[in-house]
């Protein structure tokens, strides 16, 4: 966890550096202006940052639910004694990735949001850039390996025992697929990022402290789907729904017409409610569950 701490720090140098530089040519403009800047306004325009930079990591925090549970769950793919190294290292890339993407999109936003291909048939319409595409791709990803994952857990009888006859995949390739979806899970985060500020250092100094809290979050969350793997189901629901969100969201950006009706977007406030009604119902449900079986023992006793 300390390696992983310094690595990200370290990227914190030339972000930190960037920053310096816009600092130094401001004072040097405001050494030549007579009037300068008062004390007030300074504090005000720290407090401004302070603030969106607050904003930026709760951002961070809300829109990488997903993409952290999207992570615990991939990771048991890998040997059981490399997990841990995979979900590091797919974190580690992705946020480094994810701030190249960032810049990528500061520099050459058009290139991403401008349309590349048209399609117009009689029962299907859209004009699609570059970003549809990949969100697009990315959702239909998420449907086939969650519905993938629910039929497999439906077939096994017992589940120890296919865990270990489950030839695990290797953690290259577990870590560059947790990589490749966590620049999916990027677009709508970065995108909602610029809207809030247009300061490249800020958002990604973000986007490092949303890699830091992932980290040390995702041991926890896979830990306890292996000690509750009751709640995998849930956690594989919960990513089907994130496919069909990503699809609503490509298929709206492209302006997607399905036999004549148009593609709308899943709000983000319908997703969080669609979320809480399932967590409340498995909830309720597993107490349930454990009320009927202690009342089965006691009569049975």
């Amino acid at each position: 966890m300390t390696r992983w701490l310094a690595i990200l720090g370290s990227l914190l140098l030339p972000i930190a550096a960037l920053a310096t530089d816009g600092n130094v040519t401001n004072t040097g403009l405001a050494d030549g202006n007579t009037t300068g800047t008062s004390e007030g306004e300074e504090t005000s325009g720290l407090l401004g940052t302070l603030f969106t930079l607050l904003m930026l990591i709760l951002l961070q925090a809300v829109l990488g639910f997903d993409n952290l549970l999207y992570i615990s769950l991939e990771s048991k793919r890998a040997p059981v004694n490399e997990r841990a190294k995979a979900r590091n290292w797919g974190i580690g890339l992705a946020v480094a990735l994810r701030i190249v993407l960032l810049f990528a999109l500061v520099k050459v936003m058009d290139f991403f949001t401008d349309p590349i291909y048209t399609a117009n048939f009689s029962w299907f319409t859209g004009s699609f850039s570059v970003e549809n595409f990949i969100v697009l791709v990315g959702g239909a990803f998420l449907l086939y390996t969650a519905t993938k994952e629910i039929l497999h857990m439906i077939a096994v009888d017992n589940f120890d025992a296919d865990d270990e006859d489950d030839e695990p995949r290797s953690t290259k390739s577990v870590i560059s697929t947790i990589v490749i979806m966590n620049l999916v899970f990027s677009f709508d985060s970065i995108l909602s990022a610029k809207a809030l500020t247009d300061k490249f250092w800020l958002m990604a100094l973000a986007i490092i402290i949303g890699g830091v809290m992932m980290i040390t979050l995702a041991d926890r969350v896979s830990a306890f789907l292996q000690r509750n793997r009751i709640y995998e189901v849930l956690g594989l629901f919960i990513l089907f729904i994130v496919g069909i969100m990503l699809l609503s969201e490509g298929g709206a950006g492209a302006e997607m017409h399905l036999f004549g009706q148009p593609i709308t977007k899943m709000t983000k406030t319908t997703f969080y409610f669609v979320i809480t009604v399932l967590v409340l119902t498995d909830v309720v449900q597993s107490r349930y569950q454990k009320k009927l079986l202690n009342e089965r023992r006691s009569q049975t006793k």
